[in-house]
């Protein structure tokens, strides 16, 4: 690596194949650029990817990545992908954890069952009233920022006169969102179906001052517009098929099972065996932890990133048919087919934080389920669908890497496992081993996917889902937008190098942002030199 730049292989080198890689790659591609993904496994898609867990079962789940919400219309057009996105009607159940023969079914089809379902729940005949109030006062952040993620950077300033509303920039922008919340709604449990959007992937409090939660909460409402998150039909797998079809139709080159062991800042990227690429520009796929390793071994000085850190279990599952409830309000079909929160009182969800930091593992563990099966029956097979099967995804919160890192893997990733169906179990009205579909070996088709799995299987370091904390997606008013990367939100300190991932400014979850505005800014870096 050490020896002079002889000449570029590739206009453009893409290191890792991630989603967002693909996005960029096909863009690059469609624009006749010549350009290749490194990745370093036997498929590209990273967590956005649909598997058979289960030997000899007929199910393909979404292991890692799950929903889809902030992939933007423009990239799915301009790509000409086929991808159907199904809308859930219902919205969330969450049963009261201290009487779990209530619970609250938000249904988007009947506002007055709605209603019903909170007056059951908290006895409070206003509070469905506050809890629409609260997301339709948000509504308009969503409908006016989300269209400026595929755009350059926006100043800060400018997006708070977009916004429009100086009361809720404040509340949402400026102060923990905690404090938004509880003076918005009255009740526990309605505070905290809010707070959990501010928590996924995501180790915070409801009034962390770091506003962490502010972030992570602004992503989760703010997608495609709406804040809806939606179920890719077909699964996860299905998303990826799509990107990596108009990648390679476009004329990009995809590896597997090459390795990236060095970048240099000029472009040079070695592969494990010694081959080298030159790529006028490289693309980082991978978390910025990760890119400053691989610049550390190719003898290029960085900013060392902060170290991520992941605060999640996900629990999949397949099931001889969905538990029953103890809420007899309610209908299975309806419970799982949204987002089943299970003990996520804003209470129970800051005594929760409080625990991990300590050091422990919560008790009762907050997580949220869902059901693709419900919406999206493709994923199973034939008799499985005919059976009355159903998959089952549990999403636990407030279990931050720290407390899996230094454990046996098998032992932690059992207690966790442990941990969830407590959880679960404390609201059905049957365990749920009970209903646990066994495979043709006989065992449980149930799995736990710890922060040490993702770190280990997917390369993301602390298993960080959004590869690092997540960003504003705007500019400082007084921060530097003079090169392309600059503007686009994707550039690190080296001028060839730029940030396509969950790293990059506006990344995170299965979007593409980082994937187009990656590509956005190697075209026209590409353009201003052979100008």
């Amino acid at each position: 690596m050490a020896e002079a730049v002889r000449a570029h292989t590739h206009d453009v080198v893409i290191v890792g194949g991630g989603h967002n890689a693909l996005v960029a790659a096909a863009y690059l591609a469609r624009a006749g650029r010549s350009v290749t993904v490194m990745e370093r496994l036997d498929h590209v898609g990273g967590a956005a990817v649909s598997e058979r867990p289960w030997a000899g079962v007929d199910a393909r789940l979404s292991r890692y990545s799950y929903l889809v919400s902030l992939l933007p219309r423009r990239i799915i057009d301009d790509l000409g992908l086929s991808i159907e996105l199904l809308r859930r009607r219902y919205s969330s159940y969450t049963p009261l954890p201290g009487d779990p023969s209530r619970g609250i079914l938000v249904d988007t089809g009947d506002a007055e069952a709605t209603a019903a379902s909170f007056l059951r729940a908290t006895g409070d005949p206003d509070e469905a009233a506050r809890f629409g109030a609260l997301y339709e006062r948000i509504a308009p952040v969503a409908k006016r920022l989300f269209p400026t993620v595929t755009e350059p950077l926006a100043r800060r300033e400018d997006v708070r006169r977009l916004v429009g509303d100086d009361d809720l920039w404040d509340d949402l922008f400026e102060k923990p969102l905690g404090g938004m919340l509880r003076a918005a709604l009255d009740t526990d449990i309605a505070r905290g179906i809010a707070l959990t959007d501010g928590l996924i992937g995501t180790f915070s409090s409801a009034d962390d001052d770091s506003l962490r939660q502010n972030r992570c909460f602004l992503y989760h409402v703010i997608g495609g517009g709406t804040g809806d998150w939606d179920v890719p039909v077909g699964g996860m797998g299905r998303v990826t098929a799509e990107l990596e079809r108009a990648a390679r139709e476009a004329g990009a080159e995809l590896r597997t099972g090459a390795a990236v062991v060095a970048v240099s800042p000029g472009g040079e990227v070695e592969l494990a065996g010694g081959e080298i690429l030159r790529g006028r520009v490289v693309l980082s796929g991978v978390g910025r932890r990760v890119l400053d390793g691989l610049m550390d071994a190719g003898g290029a000085a960085s900013i060392p990133a902060d170290r991520p850190e992941g605060a999640q279990v996900k629990v999949n599952m397949l099931l001889t048919r969905l538990p029953r409830l103890r809420d007899e309000n309610v209908a299975p079909e309806a419970a799982f087919a949204g987002t089943f929160h299970i003990n996520e009182t804003m209470t129970q969800l800051d005594a929760a934080y409080e625990t991990a930091a300590g050091g422990g593992i919560p008790h009762p563990l907050p997580a949220e389920i869902y059901c693709h099966s419900l919406t999206d029956p493709s994923i199973l097979g034939p008799e499985l669908q005919a059976s009355g099967a159903q998959t089952l995804t549990l999403f636990g919160l407030h279990v931050p890497h720290r407390i899996v890192a230094d454990a046996d893997p098998d032992a932690i990733r059992a207690e966790l496992l442990r941990a969830a169906q407590a959880s679960l179990d404390a609201v059905l009205a049957e365990p749920i081993a009970d209903v646990i579909y066994r495979a043709p070996d006989g065992s449980p088709c149930i799995e736990a996917k710890t922060t040490a799995d993702l770190e280990r299987e997917l390369g993301m370091i602390g298993g960080d889902i959004f590869h690092g904390s997540l960003s504003w997606p705007w500019a400082g008013d007084d921060e530097p937008l003079d090169t392309p990367a600059q503007r686009w939100g994707v550039a690190t300190e080296h001028p060839a190098i730029l940030l396509c991932g969950s790293s990059a400014r506006r990344g995170g979850a299965v979007s593409g942002l980082g994937g187009h505005n990656a590509a956005m800014a190697a075209l026209e870096l590409l353009a201003a030199a052979d100008a």
